[in-house]
């Protein structure tokens, strides 16, 4: 029996070794980082970083071209905050919520409009950082740690009263909630553009002229959805943090 459970342990961790595909990886302090991933997120947030220097270097009171556009767009972020936070403490979360979105639209876009197999490395390819379940996992335990800090910054120690609220029987299903919602959200993004790009993949490989097009653009429209979808859900859940229980 014994013998039994140790060979499946093994056999456990020697599945969570398994890599698909061949990755490029840096050794920085004894630590293995994932080249890739870090070299289009940076990339990401130099457009990003110039997008807005461009668009904020000459404001105007009539707001035109690059500065209307901006504002369209932080009015619409505002409005996700807004909507799911509620209108009186909203405006602290703004930045958080922009940023998620706008980090994880831009990288998914860009992983599905720009030919990074053009480029060649050393090992493995480039390709959108929001494939990688690590950077999806990182961001989704970024907005676990948000709604913790908003919850304990407005009500204290008495914010862990919601974990026996209404009733103490609840007390492992509220707990366990806590470890779902980051799950949730970072293989819902993690799977969806993870696949969106192998469904790509094959239809490049098998017609690669004109069939790929339709599925292209499908996947430009659920990549955004994906954005919206996983900044939406990070304001709703700090927007429960700060709720008033009674």
């Amino acid at each position: 029996m014994y013998q039994d459970s140790f060979y499946i342990l093994d056999s456990a961790f020697s599945l969570s070794e398994i890599e698909v595909g061949a990755h490029l990886y840096w050794e920085v302090a004894g630590m293995k980082l994932h080249g890739q991933v870090f070299i289009v997120s940076w990339l990401v947030t130099a457009a990003l970083l110039a997008f807005t220097i461009v668009g904020t270097r000459d404001l105007k009171q009539a707001p035109q071209g690059i500065q209307n556009f901006m504002e369209y767009v932080y009015e619409f972020l505002q409005d996700i905050a807004k909507n799911q936070i509620g209108e009186e403490e909203y405006r602290p979360w703004v930045p958080y919520i922009a940023t998620v979105f706008l980090f994880i639209f831009t990288s998914n876009w860009a992983g599905a409009l720009i030919p990074w197999k053009l480029i060649q490395l050393p090992e493995g390819e480039l390709a959108a950082p929001t494939n990688d379940i690590n950077v999806t996992v990182a961001l989704a335990l970024l907005t676990s740690l948000s709604y913790f800090y908003a919850g304990l910054s407005k009500k204290g120690i008495g914010y862990f009263s919601r974990y026996v609220s209404p009733t103490p029987i609840l007390l492992p299903i509220n707990i366990l909630e806590d470890f779902t919602k980051p799950l949730s959200l970072s293989f819902r993004l993690f799977g969806n553009i993870l696949a969106d790009e192998l469904v790509v993949s094959v239809f490049a490989l098998l017609v690669p002229i004109l069939i790929p097009l339709p599925v292209m653009t499908l996947g430009l429209f659920a990549s955004s959805v994906q954005a919206l979808i996983f900044s939406t859900l990070s304001a709703a859940y700090i927007g429960e943090a700060l709720e008033d229980h009674h």
